[in-house]
């Protein structure tokens, strides 16, 4: 299901004034660990050039053309949104701390609950890992929903992680858009 561009129901994350892309009914919401201090300044969502996750997106199928960071409000026309699961910016995820998931958490399942997409995709293990109180956690579908969406955990496409190549990103990335 696609939105409208101008949807009344896009947001901002308070503490950052950095845009989520959300709207009613898409097919996923990407679910970043946290805003960059890059993203902040630059004022758009995955803007560090080192940043794989547009590029993925492109690749796995979700866009049908490479987006640039400040064109990430055309997500909705794909059926997909952002935000993040904490709201705080650092210059790294690994600032943050299981306690900072655990108390943003009851935000993220409402703002999911508002939105209802069919799908969350958590960019990265440490969210979910600390929201769900499970530390056994794969890549892939979740075997439980959360506030009503399915979830799936992806690899995260900072440019910091190089345990995953752009190849073995984009194949995650398609398993879950080969559902949609």
């Amino acid at each position: 299901m696609s939105a409208e561009l101008d949807s009344p129901d896009a947001s901002t994350m308070p503490s950052t004034g950095l845009s989520e892309i959300l709207a009613p009914g898409l097919s996923v919401v990407f679910c970043g660990l946290n805003p960059a201090l890059s993203a902040v300044r630059d004022g758009h969502n995955f803007s560090n050039p080192s940043n794989r996750f547009w590029r993925v997106l492109h690749l796995a199928g979700f866009t049908p053309r490479l987006l640039r960071a400040d064109e990430e409000r055309e997500l909705l026309q794909y059926g997909c949104g952002l935000t993040s699961a904490v709201s705080r910016p650092t210059k790294s995820a690994s600032e943050l701390k299981r306690q900072d998931y655990l108390s943003a958490a009851p935000v993220l399942e409402n703002k999911i609950r508002k939105f209802a997409p069919a799908n969350l995709a958590f960019l990265g293990k440490a969210a979910y890992a600390a929201i769900s109180l499970r530390a056994d956690v794969e890549w892939g579908r979740q075997p439980e929903e959360f506030a009503g969406a399915a979830v799936w955990l992806l690899p995260n496409p900072s440019g910091l992680n190089r345990a995953f190549t752009l190849t073995t990103l984009t194949e995650h990335y398609l398993e879950l858009r080969l559902t949609l």
